[in-house]
């Protein structure tokens, strides 16, 4: 791909949820953008915005959410052919169902006994969306919906088509999932933890899925996962969240090869590693901070035994450190005392370096 067509813009995005505790400041400042053809993979703990700033970008926020301020910017072809763009957080609920939600951009969500219905047979809600935005004649829809069933690897897909939800196992029921997303040909696909409530080998054969048909129909795709072994396989730039904001960016070799916050740091460490020298799983030490409460300073530095003064003080700049790769940490100032990444995650990356070459992983 000679010139990367830009499909998704987000600036500065900066939300906040009004609750009966108080109001959660839970988005505090995001930036990130997504190219044709390409899979970035947002990562972080549970909380962290990860899932908020992908349903942002789709236009589905809950009805508690204030956007304080900043952009979506969605680059589209419309229907005579035109390109458009948009400011997503500018539009009204009913213009992002019929334009957006479904249609552009779709979403694999975590459990799929939630987002399927159980009332309705798997054929009628493959087929929903594709009469509901293109008027496709039953008939049409019908056999359009059993060739993206047979697509996902859905095997009597006639059969399958009279069945509801709870007839089929829990990677059916993703692969189904997967096929309602696909209905409507989106140009971005975001799969929030699509893989957590399945077993291993039907998480590889899911991700495998999700993998061909985004080479196969040139989608891109957005992953939300704390899994950095799902990272590792499937994105081509990694944007790591922790209290609301991107802390570390880059692309999948500079943030698994050369990570330079010490929370990322902290997430390789704790990846279980049959290699390494020590017998416990790592952990990153304390919680998150409660974002009921303003950040002062560095929202990780409670947690981080490499913490400056300053720490406490002035909230860390994004620092660049190659053309694609930045962190938000002070260590990176060129005033900050020297401090290297811990000796058993240098091990480990070394390790991990040694196996990307053997199986091209990374």
């Amino acid at each position: 791909m000679d010139e990367r067509k830009k499909i998704l813009d987000v600036k500065n995005l900066d939300i906040t949820f009004k609750t009966s505790a108080g109001p959660i400041h839970a988005i505090r400042g995001v930036n990130f953008d997504l190219y044709q053809g390409e899979t970035i993979a947002i990562v972080g703990e549970s909380g962290s915005g990860k899932s908020v700033s992908a349903k942002a970008a789709m236009g589905i926020l809950a009805g508690n959410a204030v956007v304080n301020c900043g952009e979506v910017l969605f680059n589209y072809t419309d229907e005579k052919g035109t390109p458009e763009q948009v400011d997503i957080l500018q539009q009204d609920i009913d213009w992002i169902r019929k334009n957006i939600n479904g249609k552009r951009i779709a979403m694999i969500f975590q459990d799929p006994m939630t987002s399927l219905d159980p009332t309705m047979t798997i054929g009628k809600q493959v087929m929903e969306s594709m009469i509901w935005h293109y008027k496709t004649p039953k008939k049409e829809a019908y056999d359009r919906a059993v060739e993206l069933l047979k697509e996902v690897g859905i095997t009597d897909a006639d059969k399958r088509m009279k069945q509801y939800p709870h007839q089929l196992s829990g990677g059916m029921r993703q692969r189904i999932v997967i096929a309602i997303a696909l209905a409507c040909d989106p140009e971005v696909l975001i799969c929030d933890e699509p893989t957590t409530a399945l077993d291993v080998t039907i998480q590889a054969k899911i991700l495998e899925l999700i993998e061909m048909t985004q080479k196969e129909r040139h989608l891109s795709v957005i992953y939300i996962t704390h899994d950095l072994g799902v990272v590792a396989k499937v994105a081509d730039y990694v944007n790591v969240m922790y209290a609301g904001k991107i802390i570390e960016t880059g692309n999948v070799d500079e943030i698994f090869y050369d990570p330079r916050h010490p929370y990322t740091w902290g997430l390789l460490s704790a990846m279980p590693d049959l290699e390494t020298d020590d017998d416990r799983l790592v952990t990153i030490p304390g919680s998150p901070p409660n974002l009921l409460h303003p950040v002062k300073g560095d929202a990780f530095a409670p947690r981080n035994e490499y913490a400056l003064k300053v720490d406490e003080l002035a909230e860390p700049p994004m620092f660049k450190i190659t053309e694609t790769h930045s962190a938000a940490t002070w260590l990176l100032d060129p005033r900050a005392p020297k401090v290297e990444m811990p000796e058993e995650l240098k091990k480990r990356i070394a390790r991990m370096k040694k196996e990307g070459n053997v199986n091209g992983k990374l």
